[in-house]
């Protein structure tokens, strides 16, 4: 298992982990062959949200031809696209695995991962026990209705972005540009994050 990329400004006691550490360790994990990266958005404002989250996190870890590679800080964030207060709010936070799926079988097992934890489909922008979104798979940009990518509004989302910063800050959002810029230009009303609260890599 990888050692998590290293945390962003929100964290400066957290020491960089060498890329080349990360590439050493990468290199002996033959579970996967020619895996691709992948970035997963994650959301949750029913239920035990940190709880939930963390399970997101081991399923996907348990899903064959996945490893989860970093966890980012949890962010507390009001509701996107709904009047203020008429909805609990959302801990977010943001995965980076490696895969060997592709594209089209990683989001059904985000679709299962949700459906999962009970995720209901009944209203647009409505509450949700849990959000599983492919913000980013390796370079590839695609207009496909069923899976657009990368994720059409990743780029608008500062509980994306700030959380995706954290655990890469390198981060390229394919088409779009480098992630520390594209925060910049966003605001992060809203979108705090939560340092009393933590989420595992899976072991």
């Amino acid at each position: 298992m990888s050692a998590p990329f290293a945390k962003g400004p929100s964290d400066p006691t957290v020491q960089p982990v060498p890329a080349s550490v990360i590439e050493q360790v990468d290199a002996a994990d033959t579970t996967l062959s020619n895996p691709k990266r992948a970035v997963i958005a994650l959301g949750a404002n029913l239920g035990n949200r940190l709880e939930t989250l963390q399970g997101a996190i081991d399923a996907l870890e348990d899903t064959p031809g996945v490893r989860v590679k970093g966890v980012s800080p949890v962010y507390e964030t009001e509701p996107w696209g709904v009047a203020p207060g008429s909805q609990p709010t959302y801990f977010n936070a943001v995965v980076v695995v490696k895969t060997t799926l592709p594209p089209s079988s990683l989001l059904e097992r985000a679709h299962a991962v949700e459906e999962a934890f009970h995720r209901v489909r009944d209203e647009h922008w409505g509450p949700r026990t849990l959000d599983v979104d492919i913000v980013a798979y390796a370079e590839v940009v695609s207009d496909d209705p069923l899976l657009t990518l990368p994720h059409p509004r990743a780029h608008e989302r500062a509980f994306v972005l700030a959380p995706w910063l954290d655990v890469d800050p390198e981060a390229l959002l394919p088409g779009r540009g480098t992630v520390a810029v594209l925060l910049e230009s966003v605001t992060r009303e809203g979108v705090a994050p939560r340092a009393d609260l933590e989420l595992r890599l899976p072991e």
